[in-house]
């Protein structure tokens, strides 16, 4: 086992993609978290047995603009770190 990365040596390639990754799923947790209670927020009226269709089409109109928010807004960040 590669300890570099536990003392004081550079961690090794394989720990920082691991922790890349790692810090990726943690980022789309946090998205999906934020989604789920923007959209519930908005969409969701009393609780029953079923969504509404009217609910329905919100949580996808909801979920689709979130997306495409957060895309832009990472794609803005992107640039201004570029130039």
């Amino acid at each position: 086992m590669d300890t570099s990365g536990l003392g004081g040596g550079a961690p090794s390639f394989e720990l920082q993609q691991f922790l890349e990754q790692e810090k990726q799923k943690a980022m789309v947790n946090e998205l999906v978290a934020k989604l789920t209670d923007s959209c519930w927020e908005k969409c969701m009226g009393t609780p029953g047995s079923k969504l509404s269709s009217g609910e329905t089409a919100c949580f996808s109109n909801c979920a689709q603009r979130f997306l495409e928010t957060s895309q832009l807004i990472l794609q803005k960040f992107e640039r201004m770190q570029q130039g």
